[in-house]
C-alpha cells in the first residue's frame, strides 16, 4: 500500500461524502469581552472524555467572531430540537440580526442558553487546537440540562432532518 496522497483530491466530493454522517445540530454561544452576544450555528460538535468532561466544536478560521470566541470566558452549547431550524438559520449568518426575538437566559460566564434547546452544555475553556481550516476548541463541562421531551434536529445529506425514536432520522 502506498503512503501516497492523492494530489487531486475533490473537496466537494469530501464534503459530499461527510454529509453521509447524520449529526446533531448546534449553536454555540458566548459572551464577547465587550459584553456582546456570540452565537454560530455549528454542527462540529463531539463528546472527548468523561473525565474531566469534555466536549469539543470546530470553528472556521474565516469566522468573523473567531477572536471573541477564542478570548470568550465561557461557552454554551446549545443542542437544537426538531422545531429550532428557524434558530439554526438565523445563527449560520454572519453580519445579520441574530439575537431579536430569540429567548435565552444567561448561563456560566454569560454565555447565553437558548430557550427551547434539547440540552445545554455549560463549559469553561480548556484547549485550542490547529485543526486546517478551523481551529478545534476543547472545552470542560461545567453544567449541562436536557429536554428528554423535545426531539433534537438533525442534519443528513445537506438538509434538516428529525429524528424519530420509532423509525430513525426522516
Amino acid at each position: 500500500m502506498s503512503d501516497d496522497v492523492n494530489n487531486e483530491f475533490d473537496p466537494v466530493a469530501f464534503r459530499r461524502a461527510l454529509g453521509e454522517y447524520v449529526t446533531g445540530v448546534t449553536v454555540i454561544t458566548a459572551e464577547g469581552a465587550n459584553g456582546e452576544r456570540i452565537g454560530m450555528t455549528m454542527n462540529s460538535f463531539n463528546s472527548v472524555s468523561l473525565n474531566p468532561p469534555l466536549v469539543l466544536f470546530s470553528v472556521d478560521r474565516r469566522a468573523l467572531s473567531l477572536s471573541a470566541l477564542e478570548s470568550a470566558k465561557g461557552f454554551c452549547v446549545n443542542v437544537l430540537s426538531r422545531n429550532q431550524q428557524d434558530i439554526s438559520g438565523r445563527f449560520a449568518k454572519a453580519q445579520t440580526d441574530k439575537w431579536t426575538d430569540v429567548g435565552w437566559t444567561p448561563g456560566y460566564a454569560n454565555a447565553p442558553l437558548l430557550t427551547g434547546a434539547q440540552a445545554h452544555f455549560e463549559c469553561a475553556p480548556y484547549a485550542t487546537y490547529d485543526g486546517g481550516d478551523h481551529v478545534i476548541f476543547v472545552v470542560r463541562v461545567v453544567r449541562f440540562t436536557t429536554q428528554p421531551e423535545n426531539q433534537p434536529l438533525a442534519f443528513f445529506r445537506g438538509r434538516y432532518s428529525v429524528v424519530d425514536e420509532q423509525r430513525g432520522v426522516a
